[in-house]
């Protein structure tokens, strides 16, 4: 096993980008205060995570498990990607499907930036609750204290969006209309935005029409992007 994992890092450690750390740092807000506090970066592209977690699709869940209890965002991610990658294989597997499920279910508190968060939620997340429709699980989430499981709950609804289901992206950005952090306001605007552009745009202006008034300006913005500038307008200019 620590053979595995000391190739599996050295493999990671071997992409790493010269000066990229820093920027990763400043840009995951790692600072003091920061959502990221304390998450440590060696400054790897995502493209050179991917690439090296292919090579990884065969590792055991206990090795998986300690790359997502490492303190470098890289390997967590890795890690992911590696989950992400079973799940799809599996197939019509479905009792190892709910095993990924449940094992990244179990390992919330390492999925503790927005981009772990946004690169598997709804590949796995999503995916399970497609196939099992068990919406609840979404909604447990969403009521959840911790931030990252609350966006989970809210990304993972992407993939019922692409395959025409809007409840549960109705029925949580409802929910988080009042919630106060930035990057569920971000998360949610971008379903929204989603729902209009994959289902049905009149979903979408429902949604607006019945909440824009009492809904975060940063949500309003994101779900309104892909509008037409008249209507855009509209929406901005509504008095609140």
């Amino acid at each position: 096993m620590d053979e595995l994992l000391y190739q599996w890092t050295d493999m990671l450690s071997a992409e790493i980008v010269p000066g990229k750390r820093e920027v990763l740092m400043r840009f995951f807000k790692t600072a003091p205060g920061e959502y990221g506090e304390g998450d440590q970066f060696l400054g790897i592209t995502v493209p050179s995570v991917r690439k090296v977690s292919k090579l990884m699709t065969e590792a055991p869940l206990e090795a998986i498990s300690r790359m997502l209890d490492s303190e470098i965002h890289e390997h967590r991610l890795s890690a992911l990607l590696v989950l992400v990658e079973r799940y799809q294989r599996a197939k019509k597997n479905h009792g190892l499907k709910k095993q990924i499920a449940d094992f990244y279910l179990s390992n919330t508190r390492s999925i503790n930036n927005w981009d772990l968060v946004d690169l598997s939620a709804p590949k796995i997340i999503g995916n399970y609750v497609y196939e099992t429709g068990d919406y609840e699980l979404l909604y447990r989430l969403s009521r959840s204290s911790d931030l990252w499981e609350q966006r989970i709950a809210i990304v993972a609804t992407y993939t019922l969006l692409c395959n025409g289901i809007t409840e549960p992206t109705i029925s949580i950005s409802q929910s988080y209309l009042t919630h106060k952090h930035d990057l569920i306001h971000k998360a949610t605007g971008w379903m929204l935005r989603e729902m209009g552009k994959r289902t049905d745009e009149s979903l979408l202006t429902k949604f607006l029409d019945a909440h824009t008034r009492n809904m975060p300006r940063t949500m309003l913005r994101y779900a309104i992007e892909k509008l037409s500038p008249e209507l855009r307008q509209y929406y901005l200019h509504l008095p609140r």
